[in-house]
């Protein structure tokens, strides 16, 4: 690969792990991890302001960057790649999670919230809001129930017990990245199964 004379110092050796990588050099995939994963992750966190949605999508965005890297082209630093990768991927995060909530709030009224225990803020709760928030955990409870037992299981702990993703994986006996992968997945299909929901007469 052309190494660009005007790029940086640091984009040149950038591009020189990125010919490694391409490769199949692993150091080199770990290397340039290594180089930006706080910035990625510290870029995330402002945007979503929640430190574990900041860490998966962290994850996400090296994983859709090396998976394409052979997309990447030395017109530009691989850093500006990679974050506009990490940055479109949170934007479309935060579309689907803001279409998911409300999605859920559409059904019943106006409030926001994807967690049954943030539904009910108070013990002291009216007849009619109590009704409310227990609709939406009814609602909430049936569309979790269309997804496949794996799925299923996961979403109930996380967002019905509100277990951990270290508590998730001892409970299933499975690596805690696992746990974020299809916690991710089970959101995804979440957002498709409400989309098909809304899309019928």
């Amino acid at each position: 690969m052309e190494i660009k004379p005007n790029l940086s110092l640091k984009a040149q050796q950038d591009m020189e792990l990125v010919d490694k990588a391409r490769k199949g050099d692993q150091l080199a995939y770990g290397e340039l991890l290594g180089r930006y994963r706080d910035a990625i992750y510290f870029m995330l966190l402002k945007m979503v302001n929640s430190p574990i949605d900041a860490e998966d999508l962290t994850i996400e965005a090296f994983g859709k960057a090396f998976k394409n890297i052979d997309q990447y082209t030395p017109n530009f630093a691989f850093s500006t790649w990679l974050f506009k990768i990490a940055t479109n991927n949170c934007i479309d995060f935060i579309r689907k999670k803001r279409a998911l909530h409300i999605s859920l709030d559409q059904t019943v009224d106006g409030e926001d919230s994807l967690s049954p225990s943030s539904l009910i803020q108070s013990d002291s709760l009216d007849p009619e809001s109590s009704m409310i928030n227990q609709q939406k955990i009814k609602h909430m409870r049936k569309i979790v129930s269309r997804l496949k037992p794996r799925y299923r299981k996961l979403v109930e702990l996380r967002y019905f017990k509100e277990y951990s993703y270290d508590e998730i994986a001892t409970e299933l006996d499975i690596p805690i990245g696992t746990v974020k992968a299809q916690l991710f997945r089970a959101r995804e299909l979440l957002f498709n199964i409400l989309n098909r929901t809304q899309e019928k007469p």
